[in-house]
Order: structure tokens, then sequence, then C-alpha cells
């Protein structure tokens, strides 16, 4: 994790790996939750230190004080900020109460509906019952007329405590499952709500996890929908392909690929995202959001790359798709600008660039799932939030279940963690 003493940030010649934009939508994030979580759980989801949050929050609010002058019209400057802050902050409590989406009763079983489906009458039935009715009617009785077995009806009330104290343990373990589902915003399915228990200390199987899943009606999100949004320019000279569809590396900042994704907002609206993933960690180290798709788009994300690894990246291989902002001679000059070499897939082959088209498919899965972004800065603090937790908390199976974040500082530690085939 690139964290950096806030402290030496005000140092003369010292350039903060934080882009503006990172710093902005942090503050977003922050303010956005009205006071009601710290600075230490908001910088843990964005993988920064409390402090530099608490530095850039109060910067911020010097900021808006030194603007909060009369202005030209003779309002106060910061009248019109904190009016729109409130409107977001109601905006999104709206959001998050619709977001549930269940009229009241939704997904009860059908009145009059049978208690036991056919191939479910077993003898378990019979055994609860003649244990209820044994002071009235005698255990031996009951057992010849129902025609159950005497000996096996006192060993499955000899079972009582023990299975009362299993059901008991099985419950607990399907809310804590209910609530890594609802913290992951329904997302994950059972390998990684299993892989969730386990880094919990519970010592439980994966087909256990699996079935009290099914049996609870807790799934996670599938697409099913694609949608190209690569557009290429045909007059553009295009790199050639270095990784041949090879999304591995043994170290970090030796392979990133990067690729742009549509949002939709409000009525024909587009949101643009761009993002810069290093292939060994998968983690998102670079990313840039504008209502426009032009070349700035993509080199924003580059730079924020860049400064996240530290400025020094000079031999990384950088793989995209062909679309016009990777083709462009800007975009060419600030990769020949950081010692960046170039690589392309084909037109119109997802596979070529598949690292980064997982990164869209989680995105949507996760953070879009039947939603719909009214306005630009709802979708921004949306999309910001949901890259900070896939870099810090998400669990990847490539990565042997450990979030990106988790895999660099173990590689770094060690030196011999590689990627699952």
């Amino acid at each position: 994790m690139d964290l950096v003493d806030p402290r030496k940030d005000v140092l003369v010649g010292r350039k903060s790996p934080y882009t503006a934009e990172f710093k902005k939508d942090a503050l977003a994030l922050y303010r956005a939750a009205g006071g009601k979580r710290t600075y230490v759980a908001v910088a843990a989801d964005v993988g920064i230190s409390g402090e530099t949050l608490r530095n850039w929050v109060r910067a911020d609010d010097g900021r808006r004080a030194g603007a909060a002058g009369v202005d030209s019209d003779g309002r106060a400057g910061g009248d019109e900020r904190d009016a729109e802050l409130a409107r977001l902050r109601e905006e999104n409590a709206r959001y998050a109460k619709a977001e549930k989406g269940m009229a009241a009763g939704a997904g009860d079983p059908a009145p009059g509906g049978p208690v036991f489906r056919p191939g479910d009458e077993v003898k378990a039935p019979a055994w609860g019952f003649i244990s209820a009715h044994a002071e009235r009617f005698g255990i031996k009785r009951m057992c010849r007329v129902l025609e159950v077995s005497r000996s096996g009806c006192y060993r499955w009330i000899a079972g009582t405590r023990a299975r009362a104290a299993r059901q008991a343990e099985e419950d607990a373990l399907v809310e804590e499952t209910r609530e890594i589902h609802a913290e992951s915003k329904g997302a994950y399915g059972a390998p990684r709500v299993y892989a969730e228990l386990r880094a919990f200390g519970h010592t439980v199987n994966h087909k256990r996890v699996t079935r009290l899943m099914s049996r609870n009606d807790i799934v996670g999100r599938h697409l099913r929908r694609t949608t190209r949004t690569t557009v290429p320019d045909p007059a553009a000279s295009p790199a050639p392909d270095l990784l041949g569809r090879d999304f591995t590396a043994e170290s970090l900042d030796q392979r990133w690929c990067g690729d742009i994704t549509y949002i939709p907002v409000g009525d024909g609206q587009w949101l643009y995202l761009a993002s810069v993933i290093d292939i060994c960690s998968r983690r998102v180290i670079g990313y840039s959001m504008a209502t426009h798709m032009r070349a700035e788009l993509v080199i924003d994300a580059l730079e924020a790359a860049v400064r996240a690894r530290g400025g020094s990246v000079d031999g990384v291989v950088f793989h995209s798709d062909r679309g016009a902002q990777y083709t462009s001679a800007a975009f060419a000059e600030a990769c020949d600008r950081y010692g960046i070499r170039r690589s392309m897939g084909k037109v119109g082959s997802s596979y070529d660039n598949a690292l980064a088209e997982s990164l869209w498919q989680g995105l949507k899965r996760e953070a879009m799932y039947k939603k719909r972004f009214l306005t630009v800065s709802q979708a921004r603090l949306e999309l910001f939030q949901w890259i900070t937790w896939y870099n810090t908390r998400r669990r990847h199976s490539a990565l042997f279940y450990l979030s990106p974040t988790e895999f660099e500082q173990q590689h770094l530690a060690t030196g011999k963690m590689t990627l699952v085939a």
C-alpha cells in the first residue's frame, strides 16, 4: 500500500502520490457521511491514514472559509456549496432507502402451501411428536402405533441437546453470512463469503457455506449482458501486442493494463471512467472520471498511476485495446515521457484485454446492479467508493482470496507470492 506520512507532503519539493481528483473524491466521501463516520474509518476505506485525511479536510475547510467572503451579488461564497452538500446528503439518503426495493411481505411463501414437499416425510417429525406427547401416551405405545423404531426414537431424544447446539451455531453462521453479503452490497457469492468467514477465524467447509446460502436465499450477483465500448481510430498506428493474452506478472510495476467504461447518468448523460490496473496485484493504481472521453481522460489515469508508484516506472508495459484515446499521439507522448512501453490487443476482441474487462464486470455487478445515477456527483461518489473498496477490501480469487492491497503488502514482504493460474 502506498502510504505516506502526511507531514512529509508539506516538505519543499516533495510531490504527493495522490492526485487532486483522488483528494476531491476522498473529501466528498467523508463529507457525505455527515459526521457519522470517523476520519480513520473513511481513510481505511480509501487506503490512506486517518491523519492524512484529517489534514486534507482541514485544508479544504480553510479554503472554504477563505472563499466565504461576500460575492459580487452580496451573498456568502460558501452558501452555494453548503446548499449543494445538503442536497447531496438528502439525495444519498433517499437512494439508500429506495435501494431496499421490497414492499412489506414481499417474498413470503404463498398462503396454504404444504408444510413438507413430497419426499420430505422422514422419521424425525414422528420422533418429535412422540417426544412432545411422551408423558400422556408413553413412548412404547406411540412407536408401535406410528410404526417407528423405539431404539431410534430414544437415540433421537438423547441427541436433542446436541442438535439444538448445532442449530444455534448454524443460525449464528447464517447471520454472519448475511452481514458479509450485505457489506459487499449483495455482490459476494459462496466462494468469497467462505474466504471472509475463514479470515474471521471460522473453521467451516465451503460446501456448508454454499448449502446455507442456498437454503437461506443468499445469492451473489451475476451479469448477463455485455456492451461494446471500444471505438477504434482507423487512421491511427496501433502498438504491438506484448502480452498475448497472458495476464500474469512476476512482480509489481512490470505489466499494467487499462480501459474505459461508460456510466449512464440521468437522462441521456454519460460519465466516463478510465482505469490503470497493475496486473501482478490486480490493484487499480490509477483512475480518472470525466463527462468527456478525450485523450486527457486516459492520460490523467496514467499519470495518477505513475504518481501512486512514486514517479519511477521506466520499462513498464501498458496494455489496452485499440480505442482512439489509447492510439492518440497525446497518449503515446505521455507513455514516452515516463518510459512506458505500449501494448495493444486486436480490434473487437474482449479476450485481448480480459483483465480490464473483468474489472468492469465487477463494477457493474457490484456497484451498479439495478441502480440508476441521477447526477454526476452521485455517480462519482459511488464509483470512488467501489474502487477504494475493491482495492482494500474485496477478496480476489486469483490472489488467494486476498484483496489487492493485502496481496501487494505480502508480495513486498516475502517476494514469493505469485498469481493463481
